[in-house]
């Protein structure tokens, strides 16, 4: 079985605004690696952070060097013109393999829907260029894109929750969020799922919750990861979570879910 974590973050400068990261100025992409190693992750996808004006480069060198490890869903100022013009090279940077937005500023919130974004669609689904989305607060916008564009693969970061809730109440819009599973042009990131119970592990606040998902997405659209830097355990639990903790879960379901899935999605041949 392939690891593939769906979302890590290097960065190089700067402390991450979010307190539920660690609170260093630096984790490199060789920090990352020995880690990787230690857990037994065999590759990871970068997300560039906002916080490190040097991260998309530094992503890229990374996967120069670490084609077969590491690789990178980008982004880019999404309401400037001069983005236009990136998208049909995209792929030609190492590593690339799509893009990823976040949707944090109260301007932001109807990007999806208002026009601002209706110029991606079509040239993501020309260069095909699968788009992530962190719009927990937005879910239903992220469907009327699905039905709009249904050439385009979309991704759902972190299950579709907001940060700085568990349970019950971080889950509270599941429903909405399990809705977009009709649209096979969607798939879902079981990413951050520790940091979103209030047990510790194996966090059984949150298995009907991922259970539920698994039923709705299946487990080709269904992709691993943690954000580790902001998880309350270790790599190791965040993969045992998964691979030993969720009885419903086939040997072969563990095996797209673990990474297999994320590669067919993306697009990542890996060895």
């Amino acid at each position: 079985m392939v690891v593939v974590d769906a979302q890590v973050y290097i960065w190089s400068q700067n402390l991450p605004p979010n307190p539920s990261h660690r609170q260093i100025t630096a984790f490199s992409a060789d920090d990352l690696l020995k880690e990787m190693d230690e857990a037994g992750v065999d590759a990871a996808v970068i997300h560039p952070p906002g916080w490190d004006p040097t991260s998309s480069p530094l992503a890229i060198d990374a996967a120069r060097q670490h084609p077969n490890r590491l690789a990178i869903l980008g982004n880019f100022p999404l309401d400037q013109d001069s983005s236009h013009g990136l998208i049909d090279g995209w792929k030609q940077q190492p590593g690339m393999l799509g893009l990823r937005f976040t949707f944090q500023q109260p301007h932001m919130q109807t990007w999806l829907t208002d026009g601002t974004m209706g110029w991606l669609w079509p040239a993501a689904s020309r260069a095909g260029l699968p788009v992530a989305l962190a719009a927990s607060a937005i879910i239903p916008s992220v469907g009327q894109v699905a039905e709009k564009n249904p050439e385009v693969k979309l991704i759902i970061d972190h299950l579709g929750r907001a940060g700085g809730k568990t349970d019950a109440e971080c889950f509270a819009n599941l429903p909405d969020m399990l809705a977009l599973a009709k649209y096979p042009n969607v798939a879902i990131k079981a990413t951050g799922a520790p940091s979103y119970s209030s047990d510790a592990y194996p966090f059984h606040s949150i298995h009907d919750y991922i259970h539920q998902i698994y039923d709705a997405f299946g487990p080709e659209r269904m992709f691993w990861g943690t954000d580790i830097t902001r998880m309350p355990c270790t790599w190791r639990q965040c993969i045992t979570m998964f691979t030993e903790e969720l009885p419903f879960l086939s040997e072969s379901d563990k095996d797209l879910i673990m990474g297999r899935a994320l590669c067919n999605w993306l697009g990542w041949d890996l060895p």
